[in-house]
């Protein structure tokens, strides 16, 4: 499961087609939630059965790969992460990050503002200004405001970290366009929407926000 931050807010739907046997405890009791309290997702869920969130991996690299994967297309963040590994001798990580250096991170390809943005990235794990052996205990707000302080992450991308990395259950990433196209398309016949108006849809959702927002992303990989 890669999370692609091709654009800050979100450009484009996260790459959310994994199947696997790590579902999320939660994730039946939202399901049967959902298709009780919603007429849409009634119809849109039994189109993909046996296919949930699963866990993303590493904090650190799901962010690295975020910051690098930023307004540009998933091929083009798959090729630039290729040669960020490549150059991090395929083990990314803080320490490795910030040894490279922004010099090394240029040599690899990457612009002059993500170098600066993964570097910054590094130095809030390696002088522990974030705490990400603490995150699953912390509320959800409390984990964007540390995700945010670092430059090159904005809502969005904590959002997405929120859903994919800790899977929490009732993120609604109101940043992200493929979430307003989906509720645009499915509640109000394909015209524009408000993010209050997408709230207010998603009151039916609660608490269960997460798994509805993953299922009308899905909507839009058909």
């Amino acid at each position: 499961m890669k999370l692609h931050a091709t654009a800050e807010p979100g450009g484009s739907v996260p790459a959310v087609s994994f199947a696997g046997t790590d579902k999320p405890p939660y994730w039946d009791a939202a399901v049967a939630h959902l298709l009780k309290r919603d007429r849409i997702l009634k119809k849109l869920i039994p189109r993909h059965p046996e296919v949930h969130l699963a866990t993303q991996g590493e904090p650190f690299v799901t962010l690295a790969r975020a910051i690098i994967g930023q307004q540009i297309s998933t091929k083009a963040a798959d090729a630039a992460w290729e040669r960020c590994l490549a150059a991090c001798g395929r083990r990314v990580t803080a320490g490795v990050v910030g040894k490279l250096g922004l010099a090394g991170l240029r040599e690899a390809g990457l612009s002059q503002r993500k170098a600066e943005y993964l570097l910054d990235l590094a130095a809030h794990f390696q002088q522990r200004l974030v705490h990400p052996d603490q995150w699953t205990e912390m509320d959800d707000e409390a984990v964007i405001a540390e995700l945010t302080a670092i430059r090159g992450i904005g809502r969005w991308t904590a959002d997405m970290f929120l859903i994919f990395n800790l899977r929490r259950p009732d993120i609604l990433p109101l940043d992200d366009p493929g979430l307003l196209r989906a509720i645009s398309l499915h509640y109000f016949s394909g015209e524009p929407v408000s993010r209050f108006e997408a709230r207010e849809v998603a009151q039916a959702w609660k608490p269960w926000c997460t798994v509805a927002t993953w299922y009308l992303w899905k909507s839009l990989q058909v």
